[in-house]
């Protein structure tokens, strides 16, 4: 009896270990394909604007009346918080689905603003759609001439204004991924999240040239120094 228990102690315990070197392997897997699929950002198309270029300042009016001043140089050298301007309308749908997104990042990220901007349709249509959509916390702005400033040609359209008052990454914004990849591309320096992962395939493509070369040179090297069958001097 006593051995039976022994035995299924064992087997117990190896089992484990097995499914501990299993899990780990797994996760291993899983965090190499992570690092081979590069993220899919904001689709950079623009005709009028690129990330570095200074935001064009205009001023506006929201849907409550007030004047807002978009864009431009800040006086003191910088804003106390970036802005991102999100172009949507009452009539699109995928607009609709990245509000939540929106009020998630107003909660998550408090180094942004974030404007709400349309071209299009009367006030009391948007004010409705504002209503319903339970987004009044945002500043809603409707200017035509905002969106051509802008270079907004289709919807959802998202520009991310740094500190400085200079764009630091745009695009069209079709899901959460998008959207997060404008302020991921602001993290890392870089004029997008595509730019940027291109970057780095390059510049492991680069060290892996280099070290190849190295090798190359070092046998190179080894054949002229030591004649073949023998040892060297």
């Amino acid at each position: 009896m006593d051995e039976f228990l022994i035995a299924s102690n064992v087997a117990l315990w190896a089992g484990l270990l097995l499914l501990a070197g299993l899990v780990y392997a797994l996760a291993r897997q899983v965090g190499a394909l992570f690092e081979r699929v590069a993220p899919a950002g904001a689709l950079m198309v623009n005709e009028v604007l690129q990330p570095g270029d200074p935001a064009p300042e205009i001023t506006v009016e929201t849907l409550n009346g007030a004047a807002l001043t978009l864009g431009g140089e800040p006086e003191s050298g910088a804003w106390p918080r970036a802005t991102l301007i999100f172009f949507l309308a009452p009539d699109c749908p995928v607009c609709k689905t990245l509000l939540p997104v929106l009020r998630s990042v107003t909660k998550s990220e408090s180094w942004v603003d974030i404007v709400l901007a349309s071209d299009g349709g009367a006030a009391a249509e948007h004010a409705a759609y504002v209503a319903e959509q339970g987004i009044g916390g945002f500043p809603y702005v409707l200017s035509e001439s905002l969106g051509r400033s802008y270079g907004v040609g289709k919807l959802p359209y998202a520009v991310l204004i740094d500190e400085r008052g200079r764009i630091a990454s745009l695009g069209l914004v079709n899901s959460r991924e998008h959207l997060e990849s404008l302020f991921e591309a602001k993290e890392r320096q870089a004029p997008s999240i595509q730019h940027y992962m291109q970057q780095q395939a390059d510049g492991a493509l680069y060290e892996a040239d280099q070290q190849d070369g190295q090798r190359h040179a070092d046998d190179a090297y080894y054949e002229a120094e030591v004649p073949a069958g023998g040892t060297q001097t």
